[in-house]
């Protein structure tokens, strides 16, 4: 639906048990405000009763699990939805008369903001099961990344606190399935020295086989410029065992979930698009899908750029020189996939390199040259996603004789 087709806007001021709903006509005429059960027949009587005034779009200020059955009773009555993001919410609050915080007030200005504003909405595609899917999957590997870093770094705290030369050599590889097992077993300096270096070579090497004699050589290394016991070591020993025990879970989880993305991802003929552009693998290709859902809902690539974060923004004022800054606002997952995936691809993708040469060449650091790789990109991304033809190296060009 084009925003210029509907009649009715129904601004949702989502809540856990209990929305509350501000109908406004088009020509900002208030139809009716009242609070909203979070529960599927009610939401099916008050959308019936605002067809009645016309074509009809929700429009909310957030999509996570408390407006899950709101999103899917308006995917399953044909009624659009509209997103207005923090950012554009708070502004808009400030436009209007009183600071009073209310549901009714929030759910208001939602209504009135959209029927203003219907242009610069972003409209939600809820109706791909396969996207859904994927943003389920991808939040819950969000999820499980942050729990591996918590874990991380608590572990390294530890093992700070029984022997820092311990910590400088293992510490930085955690990420290593053996260097797990490891501390899983003996996870203090006195039992790794009652292990001995054999040992721990060969407790490593079940799962790291590669590095396994360098990091037995290191630890063993790292245990003999250390011959006070600190105190409390057999209980810091225990929170050890036990943060290298949960950090192994989370990982192997980890995996499995990457297997089941990958899946998802690729059954996805936008995927499979997605997929053939360098730097897109299946974790972050599949946020980048999963953010974009319907790449329809773009007009032009700019608008992607900003809805990404990446887009530059310009700062003037009076005489002052004209100046670019990072852009602060955005979907920060999408941008964080896009960065990613920029980072790898100037290493396997020669036009990818080339422009980050030349920004590089140009003044602009590591990561602010990265950005503009990632901004160039939704150029191709968007090209590629609604013309559905997969990505294609350039060829070179050949060399005058």
């Amino acid at each position: 639906m084009g925003f210029g087709e509907v009649d009715v806007f129904l601004g949702v001021d989502v809540g856990k048990s209990e929305h509350w709903v501000q109908a406004i006509s088009a020509d900002g005429v208030e139809l009716f405000s009242r609070p909203l059960g979070n529960d599927e027949t009610e939401m099916g009587a008050m959308l019936a009763e605002a067809a009645g005034y016309g074509r009809v779009a929700v429009v909310v200020d957030m999509t996570s699990a408390n407006a899950r059955l709101l999103l899917g009773v308006a995917a399953d009555r044909d009624v659009s939805v509209a997103y207005v993001t923090g950012l554009q919410m708070r502004r808009a609050a400030q436009l209007y008369a009183g600071v009073a915080k209310t549901d009714p007030r929030d759910a208001w200005v939602l209504a009135d903001f959209a029927r203003r504003n219907a242009d610069r909405l972003h409209w939600v595609e809820v109706s791909d099961p396969l996207l859904a899917s994927l943003g389920v999957l991808n939040g819950r590997d969000i999820d499980l990344a942050a729990d591996a870093n918590r874990s991380q770094n608590r572990c390294r705290d530890a093992l700070l606190s029984v022997s820092p030369a311990l910590e400088r050599v293992l510490g930085s590889r955690l990420h290593m399935a053996g260097v797990r097992d490891l501390l899983a077993v003996w996870p203090t300096p006195t039992r790794l020295k009652a292990a001995g270096r054999t040992r721990i070579r060969n407790r490593i090497r079940k799962r790291s086989p590669h590095k396994a004699t360098q990091v037995a050589d290191l630890v063993w290394a790292a245990l003999g410029t250390q011959t006070l016991v600190l105190p409390a070591e057999e209980t810091w020993g225990e929170v050890i065992s036990d943060l290298a025990g949960d950090l192994d879970r989370v990982q192997t989880r980890r995996d499995e979930l990457a297997d089941q993305i990958e899946k998802v991802f690729l059954s996805h003929p936008l995927g499979q698009l997605l997929a053939t552009i360098p730097g897109f693998g299946p974790r972050t290709g599949s946020r980048t899908l999963a953010e974009i859902g319907d790449p329809n809902r773009f007009a032009n690539s700019s608008r992607l750029a900003s809805y990404a974060g990446l887009a530059p923004a310009v700062r003037r004022s009076g005489r002052t020189t004209n100046k670019t800054s990072r852009h602060p606002g955005g979907n920060q997952r999408l941008k964080d996939a896009m960065f990613w995936a920029a980072f790898v691809a100037i290493r396997h993708d020669p036009t990818a390199r080339a422009y980050y040469q030349r920004k590089r060449a140009q003044g602009k650091r590591h990561n602010a040259a990265l950005i503009c790789v990632a901004r160039r990109r939704c150029d191709l991304i968007l090209a590629i996603l609604k013309n559905k033809t997969p990505y294609q190296t350039p060829e070179s060009t050949p060399h005058a004789a």
